[in-house]
């Protein structure tokens, strides 16, 4: 049977879940292996070094740079408050002048070359936390942990913002229905909605008005993404925006349903705690918008980032166009290169869509669908 290798996006029922959670700089691992932690349970710590602001001393205070040390107050090391002297000087036994600290902080380095001091600003706490409800199965000394959960796990093809977590709420009958902003109510504060085939700008701004943790919804307009945010995104790497409800989107840009099994994994779980994490990146080291429900009683069935192959009957999404968001099962896989409409060459697949249509495309223009 022809057999090839694609990009999958996992929709299943039971999988081990597995994320490091890492430091940017080493610091103190709060955790141990065995610990049981939550999603908002810090699990390393570190301080992030302020960053530097320089005073020419020797401009301000009208003496030679190798002259300095003579005026500093305050020497290298030393704590300082923004607005606190930090060197003066004396002209005459009458004329004083002063030069004043612009941050809180302490002093880095002082020049006898230059007559500048370097002030370092007060240093940035950072906090990991778990991100997901499961077991710390490694520690990574001085760096992070690795949190393994068995759980319903769900990726998405795009998303915007960073990690959040809420109960699942259903706010649709079906996976076709638009997600306007009618159907949110304020009760859905601290909820991870589900929508159907689309989720409006309107919704979506009263969604952050009423502090919907997230949104989960099969499409969205990129008009409207461009519109709300006021620029426009691209489509290389997301995560990063200051938008307090996150998105995940599961099929494409448009009005495009939500898979039914998609939308039924998600009903099967409504009141059930999730995480969820619209950071997307398309290019090389894909990440993947994901909403993650946790099951501990469950044995896992699958872990998380096996490679699987397409096969005939494997379910795929075509995302690319002409039939972006489509969904459907390979029906045939020919080993030859196929020449396309530009006159190039590329390997493709035939495909059966779920609307009964049948085309041809190239293999990179579909991810296929695990289970």
């Amino acid at each position: 049977m022809a057999h090839a290798y694609t990009p999958g996006l996992k929709v299943t029922e039971n999988l081990t879940v597995e994320k490091r959670r890492i430091l940017p700089l080493k610091g103190d691992v709060l955790v141990k292996v065995g610990d049981t932690v939550g999603p908002d349970d810090v699990v390393a710590r570190t301080l992030l070094p302020g960053a530097v602001q320089p005073i020419n001393v020797s401009n301000q205070l009208g003496i030679p740079p190798e002259d300095i040390d003579s005026v500093m107050i305050k020497k290298e090391g030393d704590p300082m408050a923004e607005g606190e002297v930090i060197a003066r000087s004396v002209t005459l036994w009458i004329f004083k002048s002063e030069s004043k600290a612009t941050i809180s902080g302490t002093i880095e380095s002082i020049s006898k070359v230059t007559g500048q001091v370097l002030q370092r600003a007060e240093p940035t706490p950072v906090e990991v936390k778990a991100y997901l409800s499961g077991t710390i199965t490694e520690v990574i000394p001085n760096e992070g942990v690795v949190v393994s959960t068995s759980a319903s796990f769900i990726q998405g093809i795009f998303g915007i913002g960073g990690e959040t977590h809420g109960q699942v709420e259903i706010a649709v009958d079906n996976p076709s229905v638009v997600l306007s902003d009618d159907l949110i109510k304020p009760e859905h504060k601290d909820k991870i909605l589900v929508g159907g085939s689309l989720v409006t700008a309107a919704a979506l701004k009263k969604a952050i008005e009423l502090k919907v943790r997230g949104i989960v919804v099969g499409g969205f307009d990129d008009k409207d993404l461009r519109d709300f945010l006021g620029y426009d995104i691209g489509v290389a790497i997301t995560g990063s925006e200051d938008i307090y409800t996150k998105l995940v989107v599961t099929e494409g840009f448009g009005q495009i349903t939500m898979a039914q099994k998609t939308f039924d994994l998600l009903r099967r779980h409504e009141g059930e705690s999730a995480s969820m994490n619209g950071a997307t990146q398309i290019r090389a080291g894909v990440i993947r918008p994901e909403v993650v429900i946790p099951a501990a009683e469950k044995a896992a069935e699958e872990t998380a980032g096996d490679v699987l192959g397409l096969s005939i009957g494997s379910p795929i999404r075509v995302i690319r166009h002409p039939h972006f968001g489509k969904l459907g099962a390979v029906t045939g896989l020919p080993p030859q290169l196929t020449a396309l409409e530009s006159e190039s060459k590329a390997r493709v697949l035939t495909v059966k869509f779920d609307d009964g249509s049948e085309a041809t495309v190239p293999r990179a223009n579909v991810e296929m669908i695990e289970g």
